[in-house]
Formats: C-alpha cells, structure tokens, sequence
C-alpha cells in the first residue's frame, strides 16, 4: 500500500559528485508539493546552495560544530584554523562581516587563546559563530531566490568564499530554468 508521507528525508552513503545525479532522480520520483530534506548535507558552505539548487527545503549537519570545536571557523571570505599562531595578537573580530554574539564580542586573538589554552568556551564561540553563519547564509540563499538571483548570489559568494578558480569545482549544470521551487 501507499503511505502519505508529510515530506521525505534524503540520505545514504553516497561520494559528493554523486549528488547531482541523486537528487535529479529524487526529484523525478518524489511528489514535487512534499518537502525534501537532505540528511547530513553542509559539510561546507557550498553543499547548501547544491542542495538548493536541487530541490531539497531543509538540510542537517554536524559538520559546522564539529569543524568548530576543532578550530575550523568559516568567514565570508573562507575558511581559517583559529589555532593558527598568527591569529595570537590579531584583535579584530572573526569576521567582519559576521553580526553573532561571538564576533560582536571577541576577537581573534581571544579564540585563539582559548583553543591553545583548552577551555571549553573556546568549542562553544566557534560553534555558535559557525552556526550563525550557516544559517545567515541560508537566509540569504532564501533571499536571492525570492529575488530571482539565486545563481548570481551563488556565484558571487563561492568566488569570496574558495576563491575563482575553486569556486569553479561547484558549478552545477543547472540553471535558472530548472530551479527547483
């Protein structure tokens, strides 16, 4: 018999450049008015905008919390170890760009002294920045879609993000025609 599913969760142990070809037959399969949630999606910041562009509403992942509490900070303008020793007397925020309790509040120089001297704040400021950010970039993600620029926004992102030339390793051959609503 046939069950009436509130939405769909997507998941399995898949490579990350199978995921196009996943969810292009999902989406050939599912109801198209059910939600589709991707199990373990955002490893990094690009997984969101391939998620998106394919159709899926919601995503979850350890990933951000786990690259915290290990030093791994994402910024708008990429990716840092705060454990790095250059970081030591840098007092600016972690991001300048970034409006979270943690860089309202700390700097660089802060973090990183709380990672090199093993206190437990410094996994939860890491944790609560990457979070934020993770969701401040889905919200503008919501945003562009809204707008109609949801491929320019993601083009313009990636290139700040990985720099122009890795920002080319997440071009998808989608396009605005087959964008999922």
């Amino acid at each position: 018999g046939s069950r009436d599913f509130d939405g769909f969760g997507i998941g399995g142990i898949f490579q990350p450049e199978e995921i196009p070809e996943v969810l292009t037959w999902v989406n050939t399969t599912l109801p198209e008015e059910k939600p589709r949630h991707l199990l373990g999606m955002g490893a990094q910041p690009a997984d969101l905008f391939l998620g998106v562009e394919f159709g899926i509403d919601t995503f979850d992942c350890v990933a951000p919390t786990r690259q915290a509490r290990n030093g791994a900070i994402f910024t708008y303008s990429g990716r840092i170890n705060i454990k790095n020793a250059k970081f030591k007397e840098d007092f600016t925020p972690i991001d300048s760009d970034c409006n979270c309790y943690t860089c309202q509040n700390f700097t660089k120089a802060y973090v990183n002294h709380l990672f090199r001297a093993d206190e437990i704040l410094a996994s939860t400021l890491a944790s609560i920045h990457n979070e934020f950010f993770v969701i401040n970039t889905v919200d503008k993600i919501r945003e562009s879609l809204e707008n109609g620029t949801f491929f320019e926004y993601k083009r313009q992102f990636l290139i700040k993000y990985y720099g122009e030339e890795r920002a080319k390793d997440f071009e998808t051959k989608q396009n605005e025609d087959s964008l999922q609503n």
